[in-house]
């Protein structure tokens, strides 16, 4: 495995990614650590000191929290990517629900260019999402101790004296909403550009960085919390207990992603034309997680909106009691969470997953399942064959979602912590899923060009070895965008020694 990293900086095409890809990966970084203008940035340092006290991430709840990560704490310092990819996300699990329960809109997928056309009406929804959670954000600013995704600045608040943003009106309203429409669609761009020019894709390379960004603020609370205070007697075999359970939960997340139900198909003699076909034994594979993370990240797109318009009404008592049941140290939260998980990962499976046109498929082919008559029953033996693997799907799915609760009981770290949130959850879903794709790409370089790839002997498995399309950046320009990001880190440098 270690020659195999070494031989990607032999290949010119394969390097040139990487560093294209890395250089989008600064930007990303430097845009959520630039803040709106008008908020006062000294609150906001106050509540990050706040939240690294607590050990909290701030993002009040399941929900925030979620947001929060996939924006890579630009929720909390208030950047300019405050909303991360979450946006297009949500308009892209939309429209692709909508393809498959519209007719309309399933012919158009089919047809030629109907792909790019759903793309279009994608990016619309995506700035009409994004312009409704901009204009609830900034309406929240007026007072963001009532903003259950800023939870605790009301300490900050106290301690600073200082409201958050001093001049609000409708004209820091109108501005912010524009900035952060605009910073998610440049983040959308990014994302293109690095699915495009460079390695893996680019909407969930972008996830998986801002989620790994937090581990460096989690590592230093583990060494506070269990090296430096020693709370208990037994903290060096709790840090044992962690890294042993977190090497076990990824083990059992990639076990279960790459776990597939392999069911022989056999074909028959055949004359196409001219040629013969000869008859053989091949494979149909279904996944036991087919859905992937998407129910969980499409829960949490419907429980947001409850939670920003909470945010926005008054303080009656219904409204607190609901706040409470959609905060993360409730149990009705993750209960509400888990059955939506469970529906959702049928629901998906259901619309995405067609067992008649399966089956009409493997009859026109001249294959058929041994044991099985072709036509209805084929299609009845799939469905109840993915039914199966997909009730070991969800369950997996919300037992993910929910062990970060429970093991932050049992080690007497709170419900709501950083910590625990790398041992399940959506974070450790998209990392395996991301990682793993990533790994695919480049070792699909490294075959194509007669070097090992990650593993001595087979591929690594996954839906579809998947070939890299569209131009890679050319080396010039690759070294002038690197010289650019040198210039700015250099001038961001220089302004903070000179305050």
């Amino acid at each position: 495995m270690i020659s195999a990293f070494t031989n990607t900086w032999k290949i010119p095409e394969l390097r040139d990614r990487i560093l294209f890809t890395m250089a989008m990966i600064v930007i990303v970084r430097l845009g959520v650590h630039l803040p709106i203008p008008g908020v006062n940035m000294d609150v906001i340092r106050e509540y990050l000191e706040i939240l690294k006290k607590d050990n909290q991430d701030g993002a009040g709840g399941g929900v925030g929290a979620i947001l929060n990560v996939f924006s890579g704490g630009g929720l909390t310092s208030m950047g300019l990517f405050a909303l991360g990819i979450m946006p297009y996300i949500s308009a892209s699990i939309m429209m692709q629900l909508l393809s498959a329960v519209v007719p309309k809109l399933a012919r158009l997928k089919k047809e030629d260019g109907g792909q790019q056309k759903i793309n279009q009406w994608t990016r619309f929804v995506t700035i009409a999402i994004a312009a409704i959670q901009g204009f609830f954000l900034a309406k929240s600013l007026e007072n963001p101790a009532s903003n259950p995704l800023l939870q605790g600045i009301d300490k900050a608040l106290a301690a600073t004296g200082m409201d958050l943003v001093p001049d609000y009106g409708p004209g820091f309203v109108a501005q912010t909403v524009l900035i952060i429409v605009a910073g998610t669609l440049f983040l959308m761009w990014i994302g293109d550009q690095i699915t495009e020019r460079g390695i893996g894709n680019g909407v969930s390379l972008i996830i998986s960085v801002n989620i790994i960004s937090a581990l460096p603020g989690v590592i230093v609370q583990i060494w506070n919390n269990f090296v430096i205070e020693r709370s208990s007697p037994f903290s060096p075999l709790l840090i044992v207990f962690m890294v042993v359970l977190f090497l076990f939960v990824i083990a059992a997340v990639i076990a279960v992603t790459q776990g597939q139900r392999r069911i022989a198909v056999q074909y028959a003699r055949r004359v196409a034309g001219r040629r013969e076909m000869s008859g053989g034994t091949q494979y149909l594979p279904l996944k036991v997680n087919y859905a992937g993370v998407m129910p969980v990240i499409f829960a949490t797109a419907i429980l947001q909106l409850p939670t920003q318009l909470l945010s926005q009404m008054s303080d009656a008592s219904w409204v607190r009691t609901m706040g409470e049941i959609l905060s993360p140290n409730d149990i009705w939260f993750y209960l509400i969470s888990g059955f939506m998980i469970f529906f959702f990962s049928f629901f998906w499976v259901a619309t995405m997953f067609q067992p008649s046109e399966v089956a009409e498929n493997l009859k026109r082919g001249g294959g058929y399942i041994p044991g099985v008559r072709p036509g209805k029953p084929t299609s009845d033996f799939l469905d109840y064959t993915m039914t199966r693997l997909t009730f070991a799907g969800a369950l997996f799915l919300t037992l993910i979602f929910m062990m970060p609760f429970f093991i932050g009981i049992m080690l007497g770290l709170g419900a709501n912590n950083m910590i625990t949130s790398f041992f399940g959850g959506t974070s450790l879903l998209i990392l395996v899923g991301v990682l793993l794709d990533m790994m695919r790409q480049i070792e699909t370089h490294l075959l194509q060009r007669q070097y090992d790839g990650f593993l001595r002997k087979g591929k690594i498995k996954g839906r579809q070895q998947r070939q890299i399309s569209g131009a890679q950046a050319s080396s010039s320009s690759v070294v002038y965008l690197w010289v650019v990001l040198a210039v700015i880190v250099l001038v961001a440098v220089v302004a903070i020694i000179s305050q």
